[in-house]
């Protein structure tokens, strides 16, 4: 019989997982909205998406069964395989809408890359714990680690994925300054990667180059790539103050908002509920955010400092990234937004990082 210790019940953030619950349901209301029809309510969309919540809850259950400090000894294994599967990509992924990014095992399609997010997390954590000290940490150290997450940031790139790229790479520059790197050598690294930028430039898509071209301004080409972003400003103020009720938004339900059940979800979400919705929104992530940083700040170790710090960052850069996309503050790249967003693999690992801070948290007596 499973002995569970009392110290674990006492010490678990159980506002967190109240935070997480409240977005899981509000993604599920959304993307049950965003895919109806006047003919079917419950689509089949929703139906996976729903059945995605409920495996990625178990996987979080899973995770909260076991030390999280187990991790230490898997983080090269779970950054080989994340490499492996994003080799296998070009070769034997699924091709939809002219980009290869899923693959298919026993007939469930995932995203390499979002599993490779977290396993880079996993990773960086495990190379640098044992580094960290009062002192800072040596800019080789910091180097070889950012190389640990450049190699499968450009495999994501040559999907095409530019989003999941930059994350990748936004949090493992969050996680070595973490670590104890000079603000100074944070700024040098970005300085040195702009000469870079040329090769990025030539390695994106036609159509990624002209979105980013085009966000700028988008009334250039409006019915061409400057079409999304002027879509989603469109639905997000059409909602005005209270919304117009939820399966009553005009821009999705007349095909206007393309992507409307994925990237552009929150423009959904804000034509339904309105300026008024929208911060309760914003504020539930500012919640989820801020006990996420109450775990990182109650770890004992290390490694539970920087994995915890990791997939913190990951959530605030994507719901960052997302929202000012929506609103056309940057750039069309493609990320989805946490808990909210259609797309199983992106829940998954969602969950399951929310499910290590919960670790960290209701282990710190532990130490």
């Amino acid at each position: 019989m499973l002995k569970i210790d009392r110290r674990l019940v006492a010490h678990f953030d159980w506002p967190l997982l109240l935070a997480l619950v409240l977005l899981l349901g509000a993604g599920l209301v959304t993307v049950l909205s965003a895919t109806h029809t006047n003919e079917h309510l419950i689509s089949s969309l929703f139906l996976r998406q729903l059945i995605w919540a409920c495996v990625a809850v178990v996987a979080m259950g899973i995770v909260l069964l076991f030390d999280y400090n187990m991790l230490k000894r898997w983080g090269w294994l779970c950054y080989v395989v994340s490499l492996v599967l994003l080799l296998a990509v070009p070769f034997w992924g699924l091709k939809v809408a002219g980009a290869r990014r899923w693959l298919s095992l026993f007939g469930v399609s995932f995203q390499p890359s979002e599993l490779a997010k977290l396993a880079a997390i996993v990773m960086l954590a495990s190379f640098l714990h044992h580094r960290v000290s009062e002192r800072l940490l040596d800019w080789k150290t910091a180097m070889f680690a950012l190389l640990l997450a450049v190699i499968p940031a450009l495999l994501i790139l040559k999907q095409p994925d530019l989003g999941t790229a930059v994350v990748v790479l936004s949090v493992a520059l969050a996680m070595v300054f973490a670590a104890g790197l000079s603000v100074w050598w944070v700024v040098g690294a970005v300085l040195a990667a702009f000469p870079l930028l040329p090769y990025v430039w030539h390695q994106l898509k036609p159509y990624q180059q002209r979105r980013l071209l085009m966000f700028l301004d988008p009334e250039q080409d409006p019915l061409g790539h400057g079409y999304h972003v002027i879509q989603a400003k469109i639905a997000i103020g059409s909602g005005m103050w209270t919304g117009k009720g939820l399966f009553h938004g005009t821009q999705y339900r007349l095909n206007f908002l393309p992507e409307q059940h994925t990237d552009f979800i929150f423009a959904v979400f804000a034509e339904e509920w309105g300026f008024v919705g929208a911060c309760v929104l914003l504020a539930l992530y500012l919640f989820l955010l801020y006990r996420c940083w109450i775990a990182i700040t109650r770890a004992r170790d290390a490694f539970g400092l920087l994995l915890g710090f990791g997939i913190t960052s990951m959530i605030f850069m994507q719901v960052l990234i997302n929202m000012l996309m929506a609103a056309g503050a940057l750039p069309v790249v493609g990320v989805t937004l946490p808990f909210l967003s259609y797309g199983g693999s992106s829940l998954l690992v969602c969950t399951i990082g929310v499910g290590l801070l919960l670790n960290i948290s209701m282990r710190r007596f532990m130490f």
